[in-house]
């Protein structure tokens, strides 16, 4: 019975919200707060986790989620839980991360309580509510805001008080590496979307425009790079220089797949991801 909430939770998708966390909290002066990058690591899973949970359901009820479907299993789409459960179950993994927050807004005071609140209102309205984000073209939006600048700031601020242009240009690139899995996503299941009337910006500006998205938004984190490392005044900050090689090799695979196919061009995207996260803390400890 585990799996199928492995499945709703998209472990191969949570570095969207790992990420951000190591690199604000990489980029903060030392000594470290530990306790306080726990909490907002636990946080940051919790909200992302219980925004698939939503998604997944809603997805489902809303009808965008078929048997046509090119991407991998929707639990409720194939009747592996309902969307009652699928529901419950995101709200207590809201509960969890309000919980989380205590503590951060304890060492942060309102700035974390209105990141907190922010995240959660958003973490449902993405696919909930009246305007869902998700099917009127705001996704990317969404994506930059809060899985960037809100994530790696909120990492940063909870740890050194304050914010800094370093930090601002930290969650641009976490941003735009998430934003890569999304689009991602949205131009493998453009037809579908098309058909239920999810207008996400892929079916409202077409493919050929998703896949040079992707590949603005694969390669603008290379260039924010130099800014990071002109701000640190350290060449050091060069090292995720090295995730560019997967870059390419994503790139490439983008402009040469279509439907199903994309499913391992998402995958290279989360290597992507992972990858520059990892150096990006190995440069700032070195």
């Amino acid at each position: 019975m585990l799996k199928p909430w492995l499945l709703a939770a998209r472990p191969k998708t949570l570095s969207a919200s790992v990420v951000p966390v190591l690199i604000g909290t990489a980029l903060a002066p030392r000594p470290i707060l530990w306790s306080m990058f726990a909490f907002a690591l636990i946080g940051a899973l919790c909200i992302q986790i219980a925004t698939n949970f939503v998604n997944d359901a809603l997805d489902f009820r809303k009808g965008a989620d078929t048997v046509e479907r090119l991407g991998p299993t929707r639990v409720t789409q194939a009747g592996l839980i309902s969307a009652d459960q699928v529901l419950r179950a995101a709200y207590v993994f809201f509960t969890i991360a309000a919980l989380c927050g205590i503590p951060l807004i304890l060492r942060g005071g309102w700035p974390l309580l209105a990141i907190g609140l922010t995240s959660v209102a958003a973490a449902y309205i993405y696919t909930g509510g009246p305007y869902p984000l998700a099917y009127n073209g705001l996704g990317e939006l969404f994506v930059m805001i809060f899985f960037g600048f809100v994530a790696v700031g909120g990492s940063y601020y909870v740890q050194a008080l304050t914010i800094s242009a370093e930090v601002l240009l930290g969650g641009f690139i976490a941003g735009s590496l998430a934003t890569v899995l999304l689009v991602i996503n949205n131009l493998r299941d453009v037809e579908s979307d098309r058909k239920t009337n999810k207008r996400t910006l892929a079916v409202r500006l077409g493919e050929k425009f998703s896949r040079y998205e992707i590949a603005l938004f694969a390669f603008a984190p290379f260039l924010a790079q130099f800014f990071v490392a002109e701000l640190r005044r350290t060449d050091r900050m060069l090292i995720p220089l090295i995730a560019m090689l997967v870059a390419f090799r994503l790139i490439h695979r983008v402009f040469a797949s279509s439907g199903r196919e994309l499913n391992r061009c998402l995958a290279l995207a989360g290597l992507l991801q992972w990858l520059f996260g990892i150096l990006f803390v190995v440069a700032t400890a070195l």
